[in-house]
């Protein structure tokens, strides 16, 4: 793995100094975990990459790794052990004597418990400058790392599932027209009621993000506080609750495709049936089942990198130039409501979208084309 591609993520998308403390993580296969060959091949290099990415940081700043056991799910919290490797041993046991930091890990918290726990942080907590995320099971959609990066100013980069081929692609994109990129879209559907999304393969659905911030994903984390995925590209929102409706066609699962599509039907914001036969059908209907808010249509994202390009790996397939994503599950960390420990995208190929700002219809896609391209001076 050349080592320049590794450095670059702490000079270029990090911005990080010679003084400043990173700690990079990743996650260990848990015991009772069940996982294929093929996966589990995938998440034993995982740990590699994450080594290797500590090393290539030790000549440029201070530099923390850490491995910790699987949380099992992605938006789920992360172990004590890391919220005390992050946050402190001090803060984290003054979570733990006040009754807050289980509440927390099983995100149960409340709006008084987690205004509890933000003061003690604010006040307690000592922190990295900037954190290099290369677990499995993705930790952007939790209260850890919304603390670390709204509370603490923490900078930090999100790369769950990375694989090396990664470094030759998607992380080759010209930042600098991904960010002017993104924030085009950004403005185009800031302000807008309602979305409306089709595509060729029989996906309907529609939505309102009236009130909500669409959020920019650039790969350019040197601000404070600062947080988005690596490899980066694409423009976010969380859909007001209740609001969605329609019929959502799935053709790919974040690692492959399916041998056949799955059909989730959309009502009052909640998926009310998956259909389909396949054992990741039965899974997510049981799930659902278990807790409906796992159910929630929680976000759309809008890919605005053209480096990016693999179908079969959700972390750069949601940043494909002209997809977009929904997921289902926990919003809580980006403007939403709805905690659950649960968060998973799903992609959609060639897509129709425009969005509605009061008289005024809007395209941003048609037909997986672009509508938001950034015009060179």
């Amino acid at each position: 793995m050349p080592s320049e591609a590794l450095e670059s993520i702490y000079t270029v998308n990090l911005g990080v100094k010679a003084d400043e403390r990173v700690l990079v993580f990743t996650d260990l296969i848990a015991e009772n975990e069940e996982v294929s060959d093929d996966e589990r091949g995938r998440r034993q290099a995982l740990v590699g990459i994450a080594s290797d990415v500590a090393d290539a940081g030790e000549s440029l700043c201070k530099v923390e790794y850490m491995e910790f056991t699987a949380a099992g799910n992605h938006g789920k919290e992360p172990p004590r052990e890391l919220w005390e490797a992050c946050f402190g041993a001090k803060a984290i046991d003054m979570l733990d004597e006040k009754a807050i930091l289980e509440r927390l890990l099983s995100k149960r918290a409340n709006a008084e418990v987690l205004k509890a726990a933000e003061e003690i942080i604010e006040k307690h907590a000592a922190c990295p400058a900037a954190i290099i995320a290369l677990s499995h099971y993705s930790t952007s959609h939790t209260r850890f790392r919304d603390f670390l990066t709204r509370v603490m100013g923490v900078r930090y980069a999100s790369m769950p599932l990375f694989e090396r081929f990664m470094l030759e692609g998607a992380m080759t994109a010209d930042w600098t027209e991904v960010e002017r990129r993104t924030k085009r879209l950004v403005s185009m559907m800031s302000g807008a009621d309602t979305v409306i999304i089709t595509s060729h393969n029989g996906t309907a659905i529609s939505f309102s993000i009236q009130g909500r911030e669409v959020l920019p994903d650039t790969g350019m984390l040197t601000e404070r506080g600062a947080f988005g995925n690596l490899p980066a590209g694409e423009a976010f929102v969380a859909p007001v609750e209740g609001t969605a409706d329609g019929i959502l066609v799935l053709e790919w699962a974040p690692t492959g495709k399916f041998h056949n599509p799955v059909e989730l039907i959309v009502k009052k914001g909640q998926v009310v049936e998956v259909v389909g036969k396949d054992e990741f059908s039965n899974d997510l209907r049981d799930r659902i089942a278990k807790n409906p808010l796992c159910g929630n249509i929680a976000e759309l994202g809008i890919g605005t990198n053209d480096k990016a390009s693999r179908p079969d790996n959700i972390l750069e397939t949601e940043k494909i130039l002209g997809t977009i994503h929904i997921a289902l599950g926990d919003n809580s960390s980006f403007g939403g409501k709805v905690s659950v420990p649960f968060h998973q995208d799903f992609i959609f190929f060639r897509p129709n979208m425009e969005v509605v700002k009061g008289e005024e219809k809007i395209e941003i896609l048609i037909e997986g084309e672009p509508r938001f391209e950034v015009e060179r001076r």
